[in-house]
């Protein structure tokens, strides 16, 4: 029972990962393909780049419930299944890896999705609320001092497995523990671009205006 439910879970997490929501917004609303603006990314920061703050925000909202949708549906789905808590909280550890994998792999689009910054984030308020919190704060003013999103996410992504360990939490198990750490090394791997150019002094500073497509720019 426990493996089969773990399949249904991770199925069920990576689809749900895998709505583009920053491409069919701009679709819909815009009649375009995200993917040719910018960084060609489906993430909310490269919408917010291509002129449309608006559907920028949507996006990030959406991508958010994403991943707290996914922990919090399986966690009901464990309940319901009667499975054993440890069992339980393996299921929901599966969920929260797969869900942020949905979106920067999406099946729909050929694989190539965002960085899963903002999905990431919704896993982490179901998981570890204040830790997620504090990163959120970490990212504001990483943002605030540098302009740079990428940098922002980086370091929050960096510091939110020491907050999550230090700040007070339930009893974990291994599975829950170890995506606190996976899902944020992740997330900064996807930035491997970005990081190369922030060493180089290239990297794009939020507010400049820019159109023309490049790869690896930061999308969430």
């Amino acid at each position: 029972m426990p493996l089969i439910f773990y399949a249904g879970a991770a199925l069920a997490a990576y689809l749900l990962g895998s709505i583009p929501f920053g491409y069919l917004l701009v679709r819909f609303f815009r009649k375009e393909d995200i993917r040719q603006k910018g960084s060609g990314n489906i993430g909310a920061t490269n919408v917010m780049r291509s002129g449309s703050k608006g559907l920028g925000a949507v996006t990030f909202v959406l991508d958010v419930l994403k991943g707290y949708s996914a922990v919090w549906l399986c966690r009901i789905d464990a309940v319901h299944a009667s499975l054993a808590p440890d069992a339980g909280s393996n299921a929901i550890a599966i969920a929260a890896l797969f869900v942020v994998l949905g979106h920067i792999y999406p099946v729909w689009l050929g694989f190539k999705g965002g960085k899963g910054v903002a999905t990431a984030f919704g896993v982490f308020l179901a998981l570890a609320l204040w830790p997620a919190v504090a990163g959120v704060g970490i990212f504001a003013v990483v943002f605030a001092a540098s302009r740079y999103v990428s940098l922002g996410s980086i370091v929050a992504a960096a510091v939110f497995p020491v907050l999550a360990l230090l700040m007070p939490h339930a009893s974990r198990t291994p599975p829950e523990t170890a995506v606190l750490f996976l899902i944020p090394l992740i997330v900064i791997l996807k930035h491997h671009q970005n990081i190369g150019r922030l060493m180089s002094g290239t990297e794009f500073r939020f507010g400049k205006a820019k159109s023309a497509p490049e790869t690896g720019t930061t999308a969430v």
